[in-house]
């Protein structure tokens, strides 16, 4: 009784695997998306502070260019008014929003800087701590150039990425385990039918083959998969059949003369004189000649279910086979008429014994159930094959029996097979090794009247 070996669990298994990929797939993804989004809100609003400083300082610098500095009423912000309290502090603060107007080392005019210069280029500074975007047009008015300068704060750029990144902190973790736990919930889904599968084939044993998986009504990978292993297991229980049928078969088969020599050895051993030495020998090297045919003929249908026994496969010239079978019979049977006309040169890649023995178990087969003639021929077809072709005049197939002629140990005429040595396996021999050699074999009626039998093979090489 075999046993299923242990199933290691080295590895996690594959729902493990597939939660923690998309797990930390997603993870990553989301935090790149998170850093993406953080950098682009606050580029998107530094940029939006550098329009409008831009557009603040065109603004004021167009108002310089047409009447002057004078036009600009907010004095600097070192003059205080007698009539209104300064607060210290407040003086020293810096607006959201500051402008300066210079010309030279001069200051004309400036609003919101608390007393500090601004830089005179474009970019960005700090003010009190604070980063500020700046920036400066040069404009001209009366002969006097003037610079004037804007600085935008950006702390509303900085307070918002600053808002924004809790939100992500706190949100990316949670869609992070939401998927997980999705991915874990549907990939158990997904391979629950293959468990039920694995199930039930662990609990098909040898004497069950007739059992088949469940089949899930959807069309996916795991529907594919259930159909291909029920087909494994009908290919399984067919060839169990076909072994056990053969077994029997064999064993009836062996049966027979086994039973012959042992009644004739009973019958030597407690009637000497009943039977002579001579009739003795002749029966037992009868019986054992039938023994040995069988065993040969079995030998070479497990040879061949097997792969050719590791043969190794050469050119064939076909032609040769057929020819020397047409002259075997013409020697062995005087009485026949063997025509060999029709073979032409023709050659195959494969096992050449296995491809000699094809052609005689068809020589014999006919020339067991001819009348008078047989015709072996060669047929080289315009697709690259060559049909072997075995004719006889005998009474040939019935349409319902010609697939039954290629079985294990079937005789269509049970009598005349025995008597002639038959054991029914000849033509299973020939489909056997057509199909090893990508080949297949069939009967139908011939031109002599009785049984055609054509055996294709592909061909490898041609003959000059």
């Amino acid at each position: 009784m075999s046993s299923t070996p242990p199933v290691r669990r080295g590895r996690a298994g594959v729902r493990v695997r597939t939660t923690v990929a998309a797990t930390v797939v997603v993870a990553v993804a989301f935090a790149l998306g998170g850093l993406l989004l953080a950098l682009a809100l606050g580029r998107s609003l530094t940029d939006q502070a550098t329009s409008t400083a831009e557009q603040r300082a065109e603004e004021i610098a167009t108002q310089v260019e047409r009447s002057g500095p004078g036009v600009l009423d907010a004095g600097t912000d070192d003059e205080a008014r007698d009539d209104e309290p300064r607060d210290d502090d407040e003086d020293d603060d810096v607006e959201d929003v500051a402008w300066q107007v210079t010309t030279g080392d001069s200051l004309v005019a400036s609003s919101g800087t608390g007393g500090r210069s601004l830089p005179r280029s474009d970019g960005t500074t700090r003010l009190d701590g604070d980063r500020y975007t700046v920036a400066v047009e040069d404009v001209e008015h009366e002969g006097a150039t003037y610079d004037v300068a804007v600085a935008v704060s950006l702390d509303e750029a900085s307070d918002s990425v600053t808002a924004l990144v809790p939100l992500l902190a706190v949100g990316l973790p949670v869609a992070v385990l939401l998927v997980g736990a999705t991915t874990w919930v549907v990939t158990g889904r997904a391979l629950r039918p293959v468990e039920a599968i694995r199930a039930q084939v662990a609990a098909i044993g040898g004497d069950d083959l007739a059992a088949r998986v469940p089949v899930p009504p959807s069309r996916d990978e795991v529907a594919r998969l259930a159909t291909t292993m029920n087909g494994m297991l009908e290919r399984l229980e067919r060839s169990a059949d076909q072994q056990r049928r053969f077994v029997s078969d064999t064993s009836h088969e062996l049966r027979s003369p086994l039973a012959g020599l042992r009644q004739t050895a009973e019958v030597a051993r407690s009637h000497p004189d009943a039977i002579d030495r001579a009739e003795l020998t002749e029966a037992v090297l009868e019986e054992t000649a039938r023994m040995q045919h069988l065993v040969e003929q079995m030998l070479v249908l497990t040879r061949t279910a097997e792969g050719g026994g590791g043969r190794r496969r050469t050119d064939v010239d076909l032609d040769d086979l057929v020819l020397a079978e047409a002259t075997r019979l013409r020697r062995l049977r005087p009485d026949l008429a063997v025509d060999a006309s029709r073979v032409v040169p023709a050659r195959a890649h494969g096992d050449g014994p296995a491809l000699a023995q094809v052609v005689r178990n068809l020589a014999d087969n006919a020339a067991r159930h001819a009348a008078g003639a047989v015709r072996l021929s060669l047929e080289v077809g315009p697709s690259q094959h060559v049909d072997v072709v075995v004719e006889d005049d005998g009474a040939g197939v019935a349409a319902d029996d010609r697939e039954r002629v290629f079985e294990r140990f079937v005789r269509l005429d049970e009598a005349r097979a025995r008597d002639d040595g038959g054991s029914g396996l000849g033509l299973a021999i020939v489909r056997e090794v057509a199909r090893a050699h990508g080949g297949d074999a069939r009967v139908e009626t011939g031109e002599l009247g009785g049984a055609r039998f054509v055996v294709r093979l592909p061909v490898v090489a041609d003959v000059p």
